[in-house]
Order: C-alpha cells, then sequence, then structure tokens
C-alpha cells in the first residue's frame, strides 16, 4: 500500500490539487475534529459509497483515521484498491500526527460536501 506523509497531504492542499481525504473513523471523532475538506466514510461503507463519492478512478484519495495504531485506514485504502481505484494513499500517522505539528483541523458535522451528503442518504458518508 502507497502511503504518504503529512507535510504531502500539506502540499497538496496548499497548491489547490485535487485530493479527496477519507477519515476512516466513526461519525462522533470526525466531528470532533479532521482534516480540512475531509469526508468521513468507514471501511464497510467504501463498497456501497466509492462510486458516488470517487467517480474519478485516477483522482489522489488518502485514507486516514486516528494514528499508527489505528488499522481503519488501511482497510479503507484496500478497499478502495480493490474496487480499482488506482491512486490511493494511506496516512499512517493519522490525525494525531496532523493535530500534533499544530495543522488545522475542521470540526463539525460530517458529509461537508453536496455530493456526499446525497450519498449519506444512501447509508454511506455518514453512516
Amino acid at each position: 500500500m502507497k502511503t504518504i506523509t503529512r507535510d504531502q497531504i500539506k502540499q497538496h492542499l496548499d497548491k489547490g490539487d485535487k485530493i479527496a481525504l477519507v477519515e476512516a473513523l466513526p461519525e462522533k471523532y470526525y466531528e470532533d475534529g479532521h482534516l480540512p475538506g475531509a469526508i468521513q466514510l468507514l471501511p464497510d461503507q467504501v463498497k456501497t459509497s466509492a462510486a458516488a463519492l470517487f467517480p474519478d478512478k485516477h483522482q489522489l484519495i488518502v485514507t486516514y483515521c486516528a494514528n499508527t495504531a489505528c488499522q481503519n485506514s488501511k482497510h479503507a485504502a484496500d478497499a478502495l484498491v480493490s474496487l480499482g481505484y488506482k491512486n490511493v494513499a494511506e496516512y499512517v500517522e493519522g490525525k494525531q500526527d496532523w493535530m500534533e505539528a499544530g495543522l488545522p483541523i475542521e470540526k463539525g458535522a460530517c458529509c461537508p460536501s453536496t455530493k456526499a451528503k446525497k450519498v449519506a442518504s444512501s447509508g454511506g458518508c455518514c453512516g
């Protein structure tokens, strides 16, 4: 599995690159704080929600969870790869690393984008 670092993610965000950040933790943890622009998607929701959320199978999709001990991001990334997504990376150090570096987070309800809200109504994104 391809991995990505905090600095690489920050570079993509700073440049305005098209990057999908996927927090693979339950909604409560997402609402407490998540990387800017991230959506919440549990590993067991990937199969039913990925096509609607990520129509471009070549887009960079970064999965992350709490920290190095958490395996949700790996499971979500593996599920995306098994569906044919070509540019998936796992941010192994996760949200803890991002926050300890003093980088900005967003708080609040999941599904910040309109597209994600539509998926949420069908059982994805917000679970």
